[in-house]
């Protein structure tokens, strides 16, 4: 049977800070979501002529070059773009990887997610080759997560309580943007809503940045955050206070 295919925007040798230890990094091309401060707007296209096809085997025979550098608790990380768009390539790779032994991550936003029809089946199939679920929530308010987005966030919560459910462990990013997500209430809504989640084992606050601004330019797309700076110390501060995020024990082992 012909090895599935992945379209890949770029891949990181040396990720450390995408996953437990040193990660082989593969971001894949294609999103739906319009993040309005997202960093990498050249990943949003469902095709690109800067991204390649490439089948789950020969992926994993590059990634395995760099095995020796992971130790315990490294590995294999597939972010994106929106990794859960292509999960039979995404569920090869894994269950590849797998029989090496070596450590498997998913870095999603699951905008995708469903429990619906054969695509529940695909991403079951993937969860249960999958590791580690760093999961990204833009927002916990539906309202402001939508006008972030364009998306609404319910599905999103959904397959939080779908890992929840199935023990699925969990990692919960949350971007922190001055006046858009850092709300009081909006967090504090946010550490309820992870409280009721039995398998989380980190939070991490991520603060906002620019750095990816010279795309959206390059790409002739209106920057809608303009004049918007990172968050300071102190407001890092606060949002990991509210989010207890010290509390969470962080890495997991192989």
């Amino acid at each position: 049977m012909e090895a599935k295919k992945g379209l890949i925007h770029s891949i990181e040798s040396f990720g450390s800070v995408d996953g437990p230890g040193v990660r082989y990094i593969i971001f894949l091309q294609g999103c739906r979501m319009r993040c309005a401060y997202c960093h990498n707007p050249d990943t949003w296209a469902l095709e690109s002529k800067d991204a390649y096809l490439e089948s789950a085997d020969v992926t994993l025979e590059k990634a395995l070059r760099y095995k020796s550098y992971w130790k315990q608790n490294g590995g294999i990380t597939v972010s994106g773009g929106e990794a859960m768009l292509q999960p039979e390539y995404v569920t090869e790779l894994f269950r590849l990887a797998k029989k090496e032994g070596v450590h498997t991550t998913l870095d999603t936003s699951a905008n995708p997610w469903t429990r619906e029809g054969e695509q529940f089946s695909k991403f079951k199939d993937l969860i249960d080759v999958t590791d580690l679920v760093m999961l990204d929530i833009k927002h916990i308010n539906p309202e402001k997560h939508k006008a972030l987005t364009s998306w609404d966030n319910s599905n999103i919560k959904d397959f939080a309580n779908y890992l929840s459910e199935n023990g699925k462990k969990m990692w919960i990013r949350h971007v922190l943007v001055p006046g858009y997500t850092d709300d009081e209430a909006d967090l504090k809504e946010l550490s309820a809503f992870i409280k009721t989640l039995k398998t989380v084992d980190r939070v991490e606050v991520l603060p906002y940045h620019t750095l990816g601004v010279f795309k959206w330019n390059d790409l002739k797309i209106p920057y809608t955050l303009e004049g918007v700076n990172p968050p300071s110390k102190e407001e890092l501060d606060r949002a990991n206070e509210i989010l207890e995020t010290s509390s969470y024990t962080g890495y997991l082992e192989n």
